[in-house]
């Protein structure tokens, strides 16, 4: 289990780097205009994927609040179970946002591993006109068992 865990977790480190080169060139010509939290509802690994609901708030850096939902999606190897988690991201983009800007779809990659407490890194870049980055500053807070790596997609709604 334990050499199972480090290879998965080293496939995911290999997609952090190739999809970090992307969001790294998005954010140097970005600022951060904000933060994101959601709460990541539980669910089971199915082998080559998952798919997990969120709900969450993007305060920006004026004070202002956003409410989100939609989910996030992995693709590749997703195994067991986890509870209900918790993500932060600082949010990057080219210039000052309009409300409901940060909806869309995000994509990037995954490496996580939860044996008890574990977490999970998820660098993500998309949003409706691809030019937003997701950075997390705190990672996912899960309790279970589950090992995941591959590509994550993160799909934004915004509710008025």
């Amino acid at each position: 289990m334990k050499r199972t865990v480090l290879s998965l977790l080293s496939v995911g480190a290999a997609a952090l780097v190739a999809f970090g080169g992307t969001a790294e060139a998005q954010n140097k010509g970005g600022a951060n205009v904000g933060t994101l939290t959601c709460k990541v509802s539980g669910g089971m690994g199915f082998i080559i994927g998952s798919s997990k609901d969120l709900n969450c708030l993007f305060v920006r850096n004026d004070g202002i609040a956003e409410k989100y939902t939609g989910s996030i999606t992995r693709f590749g190897v997703d195994i067991g179970y986890t509870k209900e988690g918790h993500m932060v991201w600082l949010v990057f983009a080219p210039g000052a946002l309009a409300p409901g800007s940060i909806a869309g779809d995000y994509v990037g990659g995954t490496a996580q591993a939860t044996i008890g407490a574990g977490g999970a890194v998820n660098v993500l870049v998309g949003g409706g006109a691809q030019n937003i980055t997701l950075q997390p500053v705190s990672v996912e807070g899960t309790k279970g068992l589950n090992v995941a790596a591959g590509v994550a997609g993160v799909t934004l709604k915004y509710v008025k």
